[in-house]
């Protein structure tokens, strides 16, 4: 993409100034622009070029980045806990979560997108926000070399790496509560899950029950979102009451 960007002058400037603030880098030519391009603008504005080779880059130097840092933490663990590990880390989950963190205001308000998604929510949705993420680490891998996307993963992803190993089955909290609800003698959860709102801006909230009581409770833009904000309430909770799975570790067996 040889412009700054599509959208005009005042975008690009809008999006290059929030990227240095938020990761202290700038991108040369339209990289930028192009990753924060979605195929719906694309393709209303003439087929131009979208983010989707950027993210399948991005994809691939966020995965090595990851799995380098976890193989070099974990010597310990066979690759199959590693690979839940990151697995607990890269998932779109997780990526949309980081790029509604990125800078002031989150990645949202700089994508380009289509008439449609604009008026369906388009700029919140898990799937847009974690493939424009994946595209934007792609861009710094291509304009600025594997070093300087290195360090954006660390700086983006270190946190989550952090708390890994402690947090169950990671974002997968509703794996962990099954399980440990059969440690438990509990049974298997069941959810409760109600929506409100337009159909473009609803609000789940999910109450999770074991043994005929609610365990916990959690809400999110999706429900798979609340389901997992209620099971990692009622793990956490369970953990707490129970000393010896308190004790134990909680990421699943292989």
């Amino acid at each position: 993409m040889s412009g700054r960007s599509p959208a005009g002058e005042a975008h690009a400037d809008r999006a290059a100034a929030w990227l240095s603030d938020a990761l202290g880098v700038e991108l040369p030519g339209g990289l930028l622009a192009l990753a924060l391009t979605h195929r719906s603008y694309a393709y209303e504005h003439g087929g131009l070029p979208t983010n989707e080779r950027l993210e399948f880059l991005g994809d691939s130097v966020l995965g090595l980045v990851v799995t380098d840092e976890l193989y070099r933490r974990h010597p310990e663990l066979p690759e199959g806990r590693l690979a839940k590990l990151r697995a607990s880390v890269v998932n779109m989950t997780s990526l949309a979560g980081v790029a509604r963190r990125l800078g002031a205001g989150g990645l949202g308000p700089h994508l380009l997108l289509g008439r449609g998604e604009e008026t369906t929510g388009g700029r919140d949705k898990d799937s847009i926000l974690a493939d424009a993420l994946e595209a934007l680490i792609g861009a710094v891998h291509l304009g600025l070399g594997l070093e300087s996307a290195a360090a954006v993963v660390h700086r983006l992803f270190d946190p989550l790496l952090d708390t890994a190993a402690t947090r169950g089955a990671g974002l997968d909290w509703k794996t962990s509560l099954q399980e440990l609800g059969a440690a438990l003698g509990l049974g298997a959860p069941t959810y409760v899950v109600e929506d409100d709102g337009p159909d473009h801006a609803k609000t789940f909230t999910a109450a999770v029950v074991l043994a005929d009581t609610v365990r916990g409770r959690g809400a999110g833009r999706t429900k798979k979102a609340a389901e997992q904000e209620a099971a990692e309430a009622a793990w956490r909770a369970l953990s707490v009451v129970d000393g010896a799975a308190a004790g134990a570790d909680p990421t699943p067996r292989t």
